[in-house]
């Protein structure tokens, strides 16, 4: 592996390490934070998963730089079996079961256009040019890529999969046959399943809560307020109110989860953590959404997090 590219490789997934790590110690609400665990899974654990995946953003980086060298084609990325690989590797670093499977399925395209957009750009950063690379990288998936990311949703083995999917449900053993005989790519897949997933619902969309949503309110929460912590909880909450957590609708059906997003929004509407009326409203939100199952946990808002942060820290942000 060439130096200069092996430094581009290192530097993209330890910017995306850095966004895992922010995100799980902000005090987002529902969440596992650095104050907060659940039963199974605590603060120590995302710690642990966080740099279990830096070697798999880092190979992901660099198959986007071979992209954009011309030494291999966008469908031969395998970005599938890196999504496993790093699933793997979380699995054998901690305990805590299903940590990060959300935002590596977020975070593994945008590694991999990363280093495409910071080699064509002579690794000057662009969020435009990034955010057309991973349209380019999540389009060009294959049907290995659908099977491996199966493998992967089995071995991190996340809440809410007993719901059967209405098509291709991952824990019907037929579907992973089905996706080989009848040519069906990773990208079809999460089409078919982007109206009920937001984390589908991004990759298929070009990532519009992350650019368009997310991104600018957390760029200005950060200028506003001067507070990382502020700017991260306030930007969840943004998220949150404006799309219904699907992990929730999983969970605990789509009314709650509408409900829940009601809540975030009028958390937001009393300040949030810039107001003590919004802190205490915080306060008694974050109780609603712990139980003892979790059933409440707006886990997919936090992958989106760490997807905007991911961003930021890209394009030049450091705490």
């Amino acid at each position: 592996m060439h130096q200069t590219t092996h430094g581009t490789a290192k530097h993209v997934s330890r910017c995306l390490q850095l966004a895992i790590l922010l995100e799980v110690s902000a005090e987002k609400p529902g969440n596992v934070n650095r104050t907060e665990s659940f039963r199974n899974t605590r603060y120590e654990h995302f710690l642990a998963s966080a740099v279990a995946a830096n070697q798999g953003l880092a190979k992901a980086t660099q198959r986007g730089i071979m992209v954009a060298e011309g030494k291999i084609e966008l469908k031969s990325i395998g970005i599938g079996e890196i999504v496993k690989e790093i699933e793997e590797n979380i699995n054998s670093w901690q305990h805590g079961g299903n940590t990060l499977l959300g935002t590596i399925l977020l975070l593994t395209p945008m590694a991999v256009a990363a280093g495409m957009t910071l080699i064509t750009h002579k690794k000057r950063f662009s969020v435009t040019k990034l955010r057309e690379d991973m349209k380019l990288v999540v389009k060009s998936t294959t049907p290995q890529d659908a099977v491996a990311v199966y493998e992967a949703i089995n071995v991190a083995n996340p809440d809410g999969l007993s719901k059967k999917a209405p098509i291709l449900d991952v824990n019907d053993p037929n579907s992973k046959k089905k996706i080989l005989d009848e040519n069906i790519t990773l990208y079809d897949v999460f089409k078919i399943s982007s109206s009920y997933d937001s984390i589908a619902s991004e990759w298929v969309k070009n990532y519009p809560i992350t650019f368009e949503s997310g991104l600018p309110y957390f760029t200005k929460q950060l200028k506003d307020t001067g507070n990382l912590n502020i700017a991260i909880v306030h930007t969840f909450l943004k998220i949150l109110s404006e799309t219904p957590d699907t992990l929730i609708a999983r969970k605990a059906g789509l009314e709650k989860a509408k409900e829940v997003s009601r809540r975030a929004e009028e958390v937001l509407r009393l300040g949030g953590l810039a107001s003590s009326a919004g802190r205490a409203e915080l306060s008694t939100f974050d109780k609603e959404l712990r139980g003892p199952a979790n059933q409440y946990n707006p886990g997919t808002t936090a992958d989106i997090i760490a997807a905007v942060l991911a961003i930021s820290i890209l394009n030049g942000y450091r705490p």
